[in-house]
């Protein structure tokens, strides 16, 4: 099993619930042998370290730091900066710098080693916790991986980012239990409740043991309501984060 990890429509709590606690469903999963692919280069912007720390090899950090400078090149190129982040929706939603986002985008990588950092829709070849260079836009993100080998996707979002995957599931994780109860055709899973007391290990593994039966022919939410068609969008040409 090759899982991409995701969130879009973050919000202040994306960091807190859901995206820890896909992070130990991912930690899971590479202990037994299966892969997670952490992406979107700009949204982890300021958190570089805490992934370079886990590097298998000076190589791979190496690698995942160049990818951090192309990157502050493309933007400068291109009139922009790395730093013209969060959204206004994560601003709405209670994130008021990049490097709250990029913490919180980051967890959603668990703990294990750093095996191996790849290009934008490159093979995916290495088992265990991989990152591949990819733009914040989640459909070209998620395309990237899902054509490096992603055969299962977990999406995390705050502010209510309806989202599916053909041809891979993609399975909904909500941050906020508010947003949950407005969005239950839409959300897989409620991890809103984590600040209610359920721990973030009890949470990873009810994530981790819906992709096992999503793996096993469980449709998603998205995969229900059929929708997921157009969210295959290749990298675009232009300046794009």
């Amino acid at each position: 099993m090759t899982l991409a990890l995701q969130c879009g429509g973050s919000d202040g709590y994306s960091g807190i619930t859901a995206n820890p606690a896909l992070g130990y469903a991912a930690d899971i999963l590479v202990r037994n042998g299966g892969t997670a692919i952490l992406s979107e280069t700009p949204e982890i912007y300021g958190a570089e370290h805490l992934l370079t720390r886990r590097a298998v090899s000076r190589e791979v950090g190496e690698k995942l730091i160049s990818r951090i400078h192309w990157w502050e090149d493309y933007t400068a190129r291109n009139h922009g900066e790395m730093n013209n982040n969060p959204s206004p929706g994560n601003k709405l939603g209670g994130l008021t710098t990049i490097l709250e986002k990029s913490l919180g985008a980051a967890a959603k990588g668990g703990t294990t080693p750093l095996t191996a950092v790849y290009e934008y829709a490159e093979k995916v070849t290495e088992k265990g916790f991989v990152f591949m260079d990819t733009p914040g836009f989640d459909p070209v993100s998620a395309t990237g991986q899902v054509a490096g080998g992603a055969n299962i996707l977990a999406f995390t979002t705050g502010r209510g980012s309806a989202y599916g995957c053909k041809p891979v599931p993609s399975i909904k994780l909500a941050t906020n239990s508010d947003m949950y109860g407005r969005m239950t055709d839409d959300m897989d899973i409620n991890c809103g409740d984590i600040v209610e007391g359920v721990s973030i290990e009890a949470k990873g593994q009810e994530i981790f043991d819906l992709m096992l039966r999503v793996a096993s022919g469980e449709a998603t939410k998205s995969e229900t309501l059929g929708y997921g068609d157009n969210e295959f969008v290749p990298r675009q040409v232009g300046a794009t984060m």
